[in-house]
């Protein structure tokens, strides 16, 4: 079988510096410094490019904040002070997604103020806008729209969360389109729509429904889902409508998602699975970060002549220095070259995506230098 070409290197600062790309999209595990090439991105896009540049997080973790020195973090936009762009002329913002607020201001920009008033006031609503699963994507979708729609961005780094629930960033549009048009959704409606004495003006067929979803559930919380459901009612086709907007973007010449993943087995199936994904939907992958991957800076005397002469000179009383320096180089050695075995799972499976290697740093990232480095890092 003939050897798989290597994979393509990738040039971060070709995707960073095209006033064609608005959007940045970084995914992967937990774990991977996602988190850390997002604001490193952002920052070098600003500093080296030129560009007014925002960063959204939808991770809840202080790291991003901590970095850019900032307190914290909330659903605004705050200018990040003291980069070095004045050259450039770029700026740095960043932010993080808060779900409720969203949807807050969702409801606030698309209902009258005595509507608004009503919703807010919904114990259903209380709970899906602080909890309910598939919420905090479908906020994500939303905020991402209202960014890029503003248009006073050149470039958006979003963030997302670890891999699997960035698939269900993804999937926000379809999901909230199967809730909207589900049965049981439009049975719920039902009596909203036509008041309490609809229960007793329905088929009887239904009221069979409604009494044992009323077991079930309770009065009450049927009594609120279904004034929940009435009072976003006007709202629902502009909640798809714009998530399927936003959906395109993503699928546009403009955006370009970037997978981030060590050279671990678990991060590196997970960013294979997304990778599929992204090629299914049509979504522009622009490469890879393998992150925190180690090298050594020598590579002779190859792990087994340093293994062999460490062992010479322990057995003669040799310098314990010298011993432990060539067992350490050894050890290097053969986690590099399980790291390359690893990374290869994803090149030869996807052999036309292109890959950058951050080499591990000696300490974690808390501040814009850190920053700096890792942005440089990704960029040469």
């Amino acid at each position: 079988m003939p050897p798989v070409p290597a994979a393509p290197q990738l040039d971060v600062d070709e995707i960073l510096s095209d006033p064609e790309i608005r959007i940045v999209v970084c995914c992967g595990a937990g774990g991977v410094g996602k988190t850390t090439t997002a604001a490193a991105l952002a920052l070098r896009a600003a500093e080296r490019h030129g560009r007014r540049t925002v960063v959204l997080t939808i991770d809840p973790a202080r790291r991003l904040a901590q970095s850019l020195g900032l307190t914290e973090l909330d659903n605004t936009p705050r200018q990040v002070k003291g980069i070095d762009a004045e050259v450039a002329g770029g700026e740095l913002h960043a932010m993080m997604l808060d779900m409720k607020r969203t949807f807050d201001d969702v409801v606030l920009a698309h209902t009258d103020p005595e509507k608004a008033a009503e919703i807010f006031a919904n114990p259903f609503y209380q709970a899906m806008s602080s909890t309910f699963a598939g919420t905090q994507e479908y906020m994500a979708m939303e905020k991402l729209g209202q960014l890029h729609s503003r248009g006073e961005w050149d470039l958006i780094v979003v963030d997302t969360p670890p891999s699997r629930s960035a698939l269900d960033f993804l999937d926000a549009p379809a999901r909230l389109s199967r809730f909207l048009d589900g049965k049981m959704l439009r049975l719920l409606m039902a009596p909203a729509r036509g008041g309490r004495s609809m229960f007793s003006l329905v088929t009887a067929s239904f009221g069979v429904f409604s009494r044992v979803v009323q077991k079930v559930l309770g009065a009450q919380l049927l009594t609120d889902l279904s004034g929940f459901v009435a009072a976003l009612d006007s709202m629902f086709g502009g909640f798809r409508r714009r998530a399927e907007q936003t959906y395109q973007i993503l699928q546009a010449r403009e955006t370009a998602f970037l997978l981030v993943a060590t050279p671990e087995p678990d991060a590196v199936r997970e960013a294979e699975y997304f990778a599929g994904r992204l090629r299914e939907e049509r979504m522009p992958l622009a490469g890879l970060v393998f992150n925190r991957v180690h090298r050594a800076a020598v590579q002779h005397p190859d792990e087994a002549a340093s293994l062999a002469a460490a062992d010479r000179l322990a057995a003669l009383g040799g310098h314990e220095g010298t011993v432990e320096t060539l067992r350490a180089h050894a050890a290097l050695l053969r986690l590099a070259a399980r790291e390359q075995r690893v990374a290869a799972s994803f090149t030869e499976a996807f052999t036309q995506v292109p890959t950058v290697a951050v080499t591990a740093q000696p300490a974690d990232v808390h501040d814009v230098d850190g920053l700096r480095t890792i942005g440089a890092a990704i960029s040469c």
